[in-house]
């Protein structure tokens, strides 16, 4: 029974940004099966509202809202809805993220071919998109001094991916970030708000998918590349972030705050030799 109680989750509100994508449908949906009621976030109102009908087909509770993480007032209209439907707000999953090819460098080209103004786009989606969200649903954390805020890093912040020159800065900045304001909460308003950061392996999404895999389903020479560095030999699938998910937003990880955690096949331990 106290173990169970550890892991309990029910009735508690989750707000879940970049929640249509294929991570972020995978957490949302556990969440959902753990007993939260999920707030899901993303650009497009008639996807996020296609996930939280199927979400309330399986007997779970959500709503799906169409925010914009780098726009304040979205949010702030959000948080206003989500508070008038569920009450609280206990759980932040910074979610939204992504990569473009602006931001990449590919193999014919260099640094100095870098589009600045696409870096900068990629820094302030996956950076500034999980800077804002923390302030605007935190406020109601700070307020009742409780809290959950889960970042998603990524294995290019462990070791820098070549090509990735944004996403990698960008993701670097999250973990730094997750240490930083982990400390802050708990300094400025005590042990109930916790931070942390799940760093995800190879997983194969939308955005990466011609990256890594041609289109019969063979591996690309980066996808061959990423599977020889794993040493579980494949992809990760997205429901297997949600242990680590469900943990870090449970009671079961009540000291743990201002960690990174991987889930990466043993990417980040494997030094090829």
């Amino acid at each position: 029974m106290y173990i169970e109680q550890l892991f309990n989750l029910t009735n508690r509100v989750a707000v879940v940004t970049g929640g249509t994508g294929v991570l972020g449908s995978a957490m949302s949906k556990a969440l959902a099966q753990a007993g939260v009621k999920v707030a899901i976030l993303g650009r497009r109102k008639d996807a996020a509202d296609a996930l939280a009908a199927e979400i309330k087909k399986s007997g779970g509770t959500a709503i799906g809202i169409s925010a914009d993480v780098l726009q304040e007032q979205s949010l702030k209209e959000a948080r206003k809805y989500i508070l008038e439907q569920f009450g609280s707000i206990d759980i932040l999953v910074n979610g939204a993220g992504g990569n473009m090819p602006g931001a990449t460098i590919m193999p014919d080209k260099n640094f100095l071919d870098l589009r600045i103004d696409d870096f900068q786009k990629v820094v302030d989606l996956n950076l500034t998109g999980t800077v804002l969200p923390s302030q605007i649903f935190g406020e109601v954390m700070v307020e009742k001094k409780q809290g959950i805020i889960i970042n998603i890093s990524s294995m290019t912040a462990f070791r820098p991916l070549t090509r990735v020159v944004g996403y990698s800065a960008a993701k670097a900045a999250i973990s730094n970030l997750t240490q930083w304001l982990a400390v802050e909460m708990a300094k400025k308003f005590g042990a109930g708000i916790r931070v942390n950061a799940i760093a995800p392996g190879f997983f194969l999404t939308e955005q990466n998918r011609t990256l890594l895999t041609n289109t019969d389903g063979s591996l690309t020479p980066r996808g061959e590349s990423i599977i020889r560095s794993t040493p579980f030999g494949r992809f990760g699938e997205a429901d297997e972030l949600n242990g680590t998910l469900l943990w870090l937003c449970s009671d079961a990880s009540k000291f743990v705050s201002g960690i990174v955690v991987p889930v990466d096949g043993g990417f980040s331990a494997f030094a090829g030799v």
